[in-house]
């Protein structure tokens, strides 16, 4: 049964012929992306009346002839080399299972870590019997994909350094397709806060520390009480994902200029 939709205020069409230099366009669930019958239809699209029509909200991206539409608000589907952060939610034998905004639990495999200190060998019994040691249900860590499963799961390692157990800090979540893919994901920001962004929409927020502690393997947390300069440096980063991006009366905007520049320059 066909259904004819209104909206209060008309919309402009999209162009007909989406060429390489075409910018991005938003479209909604019925919307009409293309009537050119040469092109492929890709993930959230589908045929009708011989026009490729949206069936979800999103940008439309096109990889030569082949048209899709990338949701705004989906799960993270990993690809390798993605930067993560998750929570363990599981000790199982010889892995973890990782809550990473994923359809299915991540894995990390003990083999796939660095032993605490950095020490490389094989890893023993011991190092099985000592993994809730290591890490335990509830402590959030960052880490990078290795590899993708057919049916979707996530399989991670923290063999650097700079990966491993997070301390104290803010979590934020936002949608995936906020985050872009981009050659770091770890950014001192200038208000004295450091932030990692997670290709799987969780953003860790914490105080810059004053020396980095590589030599413990990515496994020592500083569980401290935060004191209240703390907080108030990794506060505002944290909200400033509410404050609507046309707002020119926020205070949040006039108090943390600065702030503001460090954030797009980092998400740039």
């Amino acid at each position: 049964m066909a259904m004819e939709m209104r909206l209060p205020v008309a919309r402009k069409p999209l162009s007909e012929s989406l060429g390489r230099e075409t910018k991005k366009h938003l479209v909604v669930p019925g919307d009409t992306i293309t009537t050119d019958t040469g092109f492929m239809r890709g993930h959230g699209t589908y045929m009708g009346e011989e026009k490729l029509i949206a069936s979800v909200a999103g940008s439309v991206e096109r990889v030569n002839k082949l048209i899709c539409v990338k949701a705004l608000k989906t799960r993270y589907n990993g690809e390798v080399g993605d930067i993560v952060v998750g929570r363990i939610t599981e000790v199982q034998q010889k892995r973890w299972k990782v809550e990473t905004n994923s359809r299915l639990d991540s894995v990390l495999l003990l083999s796939s870590m660095n032993l605490p200190g950095g020490e490389l060998r094989r890893r023993s019994a011991e190092d099985e019997l000592a993994m809730r040691g290591f890490l335990q249900e509830g402590d959030l860590i960052s880490a990078e994909v290795q590899a993708v499963f057919s049916d979707g799961a996530v399989s991670l390692h923290t063999r650097s350094l700079k990966y491993g157990k997070l301390g104290q800090g803010v979590l934020v979540q936002v949608s995936p397709s906020l985050v872009k893919r981009q050659k770091t994901h770890f950014h001192d920001l200038p208000c004295g806060a450091s932030v990692i962004l997670g290709n799987n929409g969780f953003i860790w927020v914490y105080p810059t520390p004053e020396h980095k502690e590589e030599d413990a393997g990515g496994f020592t947390a500083n569980l401290e009480p935060v004191s209240l300069a703390d907080r108030e440096v990794i506060s505002p980063p944290s909200e400033l994902h509410r404050v609507p991006r046309n707002s020119e009366d926020d205070a949040v905007r006039h108090q943390h200029p600065v702030l503001l520049r460090g954030i797009s320059a980092a998400s740039d």
